[in-house]
């Protein structure tokens, strides 16, 4: 079986918004530089669009040197070279990892945009997947997240409306596996990079956010809970996408055919 990769997207800053790629590097943390950076409450915590949703709004961009960030709340955007320092003991959902603060000027930014007191770190250690045997940086459980266009074109159907794929944040979109034929695929493999997918991703609330306004509205989370509960690990779940860890690195381009097993 074979599929085409139809999109590639980082999300920079954790919660923030994403960044489209014609071209993506696979590492054993996921797409180069996902997920690389996060907001923290003052105590270490995470902070996402849960707490925040004007997370949505920041657009963020990072070459490897330079950070970017602009957002309709700030007056002027934020640019600044990421800095180097000791590790701070921070948290993702409880689980410990750690982050090197990248000072003042980007916390008063990002504090004075989202109206709460926060700052900005940079991942930093290893961090192990919660199954797998992986590694990640400061996304929740995978390094890789992967949906179907056909997925979300089934939903929408079903729920008589027109959600963007912004609203379920994958790394990787693919086109040609038909309505939720992610659900029975293991292996994804494109020239040397090769993708093991471990679970289903369950949904949360954040998925009731649209991405470019940042109002909410229950009607996308309901519309799944409808036809897309299971369980997964005794726990259940609202499943839609799977989620993944890289096992042979490489590059990904928009346009290539992974072969689907």
């Amino acid at each position: 079986m074979t599929a085409i990769v139809a999109a590639l997207n980082v999300f920079p800053i954790k919660s923030a918004g994403g960044v489209a790629l014609a071209e993506a590097e696979l590492t054993p943390d996921g797409l180069r530089h996902d997920r690389e950076f996060m907001l923290v409450r003052p105590d270490g915590r995470h902070l996402s669009q849960r707490e925040l949703p004007g997370l949505a709004l920041l657009r963020p961009g990072f070459d490897g040197v330079k950070l970017t960030v602009s957002g309709p709340m700030a007056d002027a955007p934020l640019v600044f070279e990421v800095m180097d320092g000791p590790a701070l003991d921070v948290t993702v959902h409880r689980r410990p990892c750690q982050g090197v603060d990248q000072g003042d000027d980007a916390a008063r930014w990002f504090s004075a945009a989202l109206g709460a007191p926060c700052r900005l770190v940079r991942f930093t250690g290893t961090r192990p997947t919660q199954l797998g045997g992986g590694t990640l940086t400061y996304a929740d459980g995978y390094p890789v997240s992967v949906l179907s266009e056909e997925s979300l074109d089934d939903l929408n159907r079903r729920a008589g409306d027109a959600l963007p794929m912004s609203r379920f944040r994958p790394n990787i979109v693919l086109r040609g596996l038909g309505p939720y034929g992610e659900d029975a695929a293991t292996r994804l493999r494109c020239g040397a990079a090769e993708i093991e997918l471990v679970r289903p991703t369950g949904r949360c609330a954040i998925v009731n956010i649209d991405q470019e306004t940042a109002e909410r509205a229950p009607g996308p989370l309901r519309a799944l809970g409808r036809y897309r509960t299971a369980r997964f690990g005794g726990v259940r779940e609202i499943m839609f996408g799977r989620l993944g860890v890289p096992r042979a690195m490489g590059v990904l381009q928009v346009g290539d055919e992974l072969a689907v097993s």
